[in-house]
This record gives C-alpha cells, structure tokens and sequence, in this order.
C-alpha cells in the first residue's frame, strides 16, 4: 500500500510540475492581408494616382490605391529609472516625402505574387507600367508559438518596381 501512495504522489506531483510549466503569451494583433505599396521620395512628387494589381494562386485583385503620406518611426528613447532599469519606451511616426497605399489581397499566402502597376503623373499623362513577381516574407515576430506573420511589399521609384 506505500508503494501505491507513493507511486500516486509521485505521479501528481510530475503532472502538477509539468502543469505549471510557463506558456507563451502571444500578443492579439490581427494581420490585415494586404500588399502595401510605397512611393519612394524622390518619385513621390511624380505621382497622382495609382492603380495596383496583384495576382497569387490563380487570384486577382486590382483597384486604384488610396495614397496617403508616408511616415518613418522616429525613437524617442527610454526614460531612466531607479538602479538603472529603463521605463517606458516611445517612438513617434514623422513625415518622409513618401506616398504610401494598400490593396486588400485576402488571402495573402507564401507563394509569389505578380503585381502590376500604372498610373498618371503630376500632369495627368500615363506613367510607365511597372511589373514585378516576388515572393511575400514570412517572419515569427514573437516566437513560433505565436503564428506566422507574412507581409508584402514594393516599392516604386522611376527606376521601376522592387519588393521591400
């Protein structure tokens, strides 16, 4: 019968020890499945309108983009606190001369994406299309337990297009 109990407490206290073992805390941000678009500053001034289009896995979308002005993060540092430990940390977003919009590609997979884009130029005449095929990034920003995060980019200058 010792042997029992012991075999009993034993076993609780391995399930208990193995139960209490610290679990991943993933924060709760949603991932909007877009291909973002930038207009790099010294083309910025060239551009009216855009209208991007996006082909992955047999699936297309096209629209004109809405161009709002691009922004950079700009760190603003960490207070000191006492015995040398920081407090919070700031950072704030400051205007770039870029051009900046978004086209909903849902869903946005890992597998490569053709994107197309036109438009008209400060005058209103046709900028030259532009036309790349790249592949989306996946990154693990807080750790594999948390998911995937993929993300899609170009960027757009007079030299043509090119992922970011």
């Amino acid at each position: 019968m010792r042997t029992f109990a012991t075999l009993v407490g034993l076993s609780c206290t391995a399930l208990l020890a193995t139960g209490c073992q610290p679990q991943a805390v993933c924060p709760a941000i949603a991932q909007a499945p877009v291909v973002a678009l930038t207009v790099a500053r010294e083309y910025a001034g060239s551009v009216k309108t855009l209208r991007l289009k996006a082909c992955q896995d047999g699936r297309c979308t096209e629209d004109d983009l809405e161009l709002f002005p691009g922004s950079s993060t700009v760190d603003q540092g960490c207070e000191s606190g006492p015995n040398g430990k920081d407090r919070p940390c700031s950072a704030t977003a400051s205007a770039d001369g870029t051009l900046a919009g978004m086209l909903m590609l849902d869903p946005l997979t890992e597998s490569p994406i053709e994107a197309t884009v036109g438009g008209t130029d400060a005058s209103g005449l046709p900028l030259p299309v532009r036309s790349l095929t790249f592949t989306p990034r996946v990154a693990y920003p807080y750790g594999e337990q948390c998911g995937r995060f993929i993300s899609a980019g170009v960027l757009l200058d007079a030299d043509g297009l090119r992922a970011v």
